[in-house]
């Protein structure tokens, strides 16, 4: 679905209305987990038809990704700090280690669902995960423009990889949440050394 076709039907309902239900979604997420989140639970929850909810968003996959967008505080398209080591400085910087926590226990909970619901896992690919990687591509291109990285580093096209590894070997392998702490130190480690930078 095009982002103007979501926010045509969108557009009934307030941006506070819609941010109530966002945060409403994410608690049930939290509580119950993907599978168990229900659309008439989402309705009672947030006091709202369930006509209204599929009226809007078409389905329980697009209105839980809807919800992450919403959630999601740091966009890597807005930032451009003249430097890669600053660009991916900046990205750890406007994390909150808190958030970072609570999105992580999220996205943990939503891997399984994603293998078992292809319009969930297509969802996320295409309103959390594509423009993201679109974001990270574009600040790496700069980077090959300044000079910072050779043009066909092999390691450019490993990057995303690179960075979610980081969150899901983190807590599988120190039984630990990602923070900024450990992002820094993994930038400057793990991504720019890969990258010669």
């Amino acid at each position: 679905m095009t982002e103007a076709a979501v926010s045509a039907r969108r557009s009934r309902i307030s941006a506070e209305r819609e941010a109530e239900l966002y945060e409403a979604v994410l608690d049930l997420l939290r509580e119950v987990g993907y599978e168990s989140l229900t659309m008439d639970a989402v309705a009672t929850r947030t006091r709202s038809s369930k006509a209204t909810l599929y009226r809007q968003w078409g389905g329980k996959p697009e209105l839980v990704v809807r919800a992450l967008k919403h959630n999601q505080r740091v966009s890597l398209a807005d930032i451009d700090t003249g430097s890669l080591r600053g660009d991916l400085t900046e990205m750890v910087e406007r994390s909150d280690d808190c958030r970072m926590e609570r999105d992580n226990a999220l996205m943990r909970g939503l891997s399984y669902a994603i293998h078992k619901d292809p319009e969930l896992h297509r969802a996320l690919r295409d309103v959390l995960i594509a423009p993201e990687i679109t974001g990270l591509n574009e600040m790496l291109r700069r980077a090959v423009e300044r000079g910072e990285v050779p043009e066909g580093h092999p390691a450019l096209q490993y990057v995303v990889h690179m960075l979610i590894g980081a969150f899901a070997a983190r807590d599988l392998i120190d039984d630990r949440p990602v923070d900024r702490a450990f992002l820094r130190s993994y930038v400057d480690a793990v991504i720019l050394p890969a990258l010669g930078v």
